[in-house]
């Protein structure tokens, strides 16, 4: 049976470019733990969904998350981002809490 984790790569994907847009396919991959293939694949499918845009800066590309396209897409979920950002802080203060 296989492991599974808290978060979506998809979500791996993004978070890990926003707060690093100008890292490397190989980077991003890296960080998020999945292979370069499955990065660019879901790059492209962020792209496609015009959350992530890209722009060639020499020989590298600078990554930018466009949130109120962040924000469109997610309502098609029945959690606001809000909501998400209240659950995991409530989880976090449990986790502390409980490590104490």
């Amino acid at each position: 049976m296989g492991t599974w984790g808290f978060l979506t790569n998809h979500a791996l994907v993004l978070i890990h470019i926003a707060n690093h847009p100008r890292s490397t396919l190989r980077e991003i991959a890296a960080a998020t733990g999945i292979t370069e293939r499955s990065a660019l694949t879901i790059l492209r499918m962020l792209e496609a969904d015009a959350i992530v845009s890209r722009q060639k800066e020499g020989r590298r590309n600078h990554y930018q998350v466009d949130f109120a396209a962040l924000i469109e897409h997610q309502k098609q979920s029945p959690y606001t981002l809000g909501v998400l950002a209240g659950n995991f802080m409530a989880m976090a203060e449990r986790l502390e809490a409980a490590r104490t």
